[in-house]
């Protein structure tokens, strides 16, 4: 048994912040139907290279636990096959441009028409109204706008996005916190009512800026970008080693300052009034950081790791990719895995971030084929095979 057991989602997503919402359902039990457009599917299925097969690594890494049905809206049939599943549906997740589902006549309004209970969640770049409702959205518009490469990148360079689309990412999971929230108010407070849930990239970034944005309150000075310092905490930052990597050192409290000067066998620091607390080292900054960045440059990163390690000083290596998927933690809490596909044979995904105790998560469906499960799906909802090849030859699925 899963957690999500018995909870049915139809998936009208495609790209990353709603397939890696309904990827965090159907991890955990769901049972996810992914709709597509006949023919081409979501676009990422050809985002690439890299391709595996004919499947885009990209695809693969966000449509696992999942089936896959092709519905065309332009035709009257296919929307009264939504509305037909949406009947029996705990959950929609949509993110067209708002006012898209409106005008196919499978809006919230329409839905909740034939499903009061249905939790319907919309995901769009600036959310359902507003002056930039309308504007399309891309994850590296949305970390621009929210303010997120501002404060990234180096202090004298231009401003940079992160390696992953977290825009794209953070509102997936918002919005999968969100489903899970309305899900428990229709069962407890609800009285089987469901609700649509309006969320908005830009809004979840700017939800993400907490401290760099209390900073901007406070001081009413908008933050610089640091590269891989802390804006309030000395050292707290990547400094270079012998062997050209780089550690990440994090000194959070005083007692860690303590147990950091000790580790390195440096008393000088800790006596040194300029380094007092991490007032006076943020003061000093300019001074303390350059001095460090000399001694670490002495040793290779592992030689610091081990070191500081002992004193239980947070830190640790800069890894690339293949360091982690090599990594011994990574590799005990099973964040590797691999399942069979029905063309690629065994493919490699990232593993379960949550551990429960009681209804352990699972990788129990490939990612689907585009329309594998068009007979299926619409079996179960009472369609006779020649039913359903007429359909096909309508040009509905």
């Amino acid at each position: 048994m899963k957690a999500l057991d018995g909870i049915k989602v139809l998936d009208l997503t495609r790209a990353l912040a709603g397939p890696f919402c309904t990827l965090m359902l159907g991890d955990n039990g769901a049972d996810v139907i992914k709709i597509e457009i006949p023919g081409t599917g979501d676009d990422t299925r050809n985002w690439g290279p890299p391709f595996m097969g004919k499947e885009s690594a990209y695809f693969l890494s966000i449509n696992r636990n999942k089936r896959s049905l092709t519905l065309n809206f332009k035709e009257d049939k296919a929307r009264q096959i939504f509305l037909e599943l949406a009947k029996e549906a705990d959950v929609i997740v949509e993110n067209f441009t708002p006012g898209v589902m409106d005008r196919f006549g499978l809006g919230y309004d329409a839905v909740s028409n034939v499903n009061p209970g249905i939790v319907y969640c919309s995901i769009s770049g600036f959310g359902q109204n507003g002056p930039y409702s309308s504007r399309p959205a891309y994850d590296q518009i949305m970390q621009g706008i929210s303010g997120l490469m501002s404060i990234t990148g180096e202090p004298d360079g231009e401003p940079q996005k992160v390696g992953i689309a977290v825009a794209d990412i953070g509102a997936g999971m918002w919005a999968a916190f969100a489903v899970m929230a309305a899900i428990h108010n229709r069962s407890h407070e609800g009285e089987g009512q469901g609700q649509h849930i309006d969320l908005s990239m830009m809004d979840a970034q700017v939800a993400w800026l907490t401290y760099q944005a209390a900073n901007y309150f406070a001081t009413g000075t908008p933050p610089k970008r640091l590269g891989a310092a802390h804006p309030n905490l000395v050292p707290y930052q990547a400094f270079m080693c012998q062997d050209g990597k780089y550690l990440n050192l994090a000194v959070g409290s005083e007692r860690i300052w303590d147990r950091f000067c000790e580790g390195m066998e440096m008393p000088e620091l800790k006596e040194n009034p300029d380094y007092l607390t991490n007032v006076e080292r943020a003061q000093n900054r300019s001074k303390i950081v350059p001095h460090l960045q000399e001694i670490f440059l002495k040793q290779p990163v592992n030689h610091w790791v081990e070191k500081l390690q002992k004193f239980s000083v947070p830190c640790g290596a800069i890894n690339d990719l293949a360091d982690v998927f090599s990594d011994p933690q990574t590799l005990h809490r099973e964040m590797v895995l691999e399942m069979a596909h029905p063309t690629l044979g065994k493919i490699k995904q990232t593993g379960l971030p949550i551990k429960f105790s009681r209804t352990p998560g699972g990788l129990d469906r490939h990612p689907p084929l585009l329309g594998e499960h068009n007979q299926e799906v619409l079996e179960g909802l009472g369609y006779s095979a020649v039913e359903i090849e007429k359909l096909k030859a309508q040009e509905v699925i």
